[in-house]
């Protein structure tokens, strides 16, 4: 046994194995504040509604906070913010823990190797990584697990790139950032994230219409597609030109780097995208067509789109886990056959 784990700003998903299958587990990043009331807190008790009671408040955490947040009129609030936990967020800290409970569960021995994605600190911003890895390690240390960082882009390589023995570039558009990597054989060559992903195009989104964040967010989830045939002057048509927008930065930035990493010329590799910003039907296309037109100073043999976006980088963990405690049942019949002699 072991897990993947990937820690979205969000969603939260893990991963594990059930025989031939891979069981996801998922959760909405995200927590409202309502009133307490003994009857409020037993109804939500009765009907299984993840909830934390802190003095006179109720927080309820997950899924069910987008539709509380509808009925009470109330934005949601995000444990995480830019990838990796809020100071802005005082509740953070508690509300990711129970998130985390939820999705994992308990370790089914001591010492489950369990491997969560951490993002790359962003080459855009002043923002550090190391603290909410860090903290992300404590809680699943605590709970009993094994655990281990990978970064979220060389889990999407890990996910969708076995058959091409783990070499290609590999790119994560997640709410609060944007995750590349680019491995050779499973060793990565180039690895970085921007501060921008599903979070700045909503947020920009709703800026231009003068629409609520979560109501931009709702549209976008609820069977939007990157066509360009929409109406310039409404929310979809002004998503399109900030998804737009975004992949030309992303891709402006993956020049740059590989620049910057001198990267070897004759590399001939796959291009994979993936994340929950990626899913939007037209997305692979509008990104492909955006790549064409780039002075990319390698070769790509080809650009795909993840059969299931939402889930890559949970599963690169735990594609990545399962290796590791092959390594670790290898090394463990090595000592004691050693032992034996």
């Amino acid at each position: 046994m072991a897990k993947g784990l990937d820690v979205g700003t969000m969603n939260i998903l893990s991963a594990q194995q059930d025989g031939n299958d891979t069981v996801f587990v998922q959760q909405r990043n995200s927590f409202v504040e309502i009133e307490y009331s003994d009857m409020a807190e037993q109804m939500l008790s009765r009907s299984e509604v993840l909830h934390i009671r802190k003095d006179d408040k109720v927080y309820v955490v997950g899924d069910d906070a987008l539709n509380f947040a509808n009925i009470f009129n109330k934005e949601t609030r995000r444990p995480m913010k830019h990838g990796i936990l809020s100071n802005d967020e005082k509740s953070a800290i508690p509300m990711m823990k129970l998130i985390i409970e939820q999705v994992v569960g308990e370790p089914a021995y001591p010492d489950e190797k369990l491997y969560f994605s951490s993002p790359a600190d962003p080459i855009d911003s002043d923002l550090s990584t190391l603290y909410h890895q860090k903290t992300i390690e404590s809680f699943l240390d605590d709970m009993g697990y094994d655990s281990e960082p990978i970064n979220e882009g060389m889990s999407v390589i890990y996910s969708e790139l076995a058959d091409n023995n783990f070499t290609g570039l590999g790119i994560s558009f997640g709410a609060g950032m944007t995750n590349v990597c680019l491995a050779y054989y499973a060793v990565p060559v180039m690895k970085f994230s921007v501060a921008r992903g599903g979070d700045w195009v909503d947020e920009q989104a709703a800026r231009a219409t003068g629409t609520p964040v979560d109501k931009v967010t709702s549209i976008k989830e609820d069977d939007f597609e990157l066509d360009f045939t929409t109406d310039v002057g409404g929310v979809e048509g002004a998503l399109s030109i900030y998804y737009e927008n975004l992949l030309d930065y992303v891709i402006e930035n993956i020049v740059k780097e590989v620049d910057e990493e001198d990267v070897e010329e004759g590399l001939d590799v796959p291009v994979v995208v993936t994340g929950g910003t990626s899913s939007p039907s037209g997305f692979e296309a509008l990104f492909r067509d955006h790549l064409e037109d780039a002075n990319i100073p390698f070769s790509i043999s080809g650009v795909s789109h993840a059969n299931e976006p939402l889930y890559s980088v949970a599963r690169g963990g735990l594609v990545a886990a399962r290796s590791d405690e092959d390594v670790d049942h290898d090394e463990e019949e090595a000592e004691a056959a050693a032992a034996e002699e």
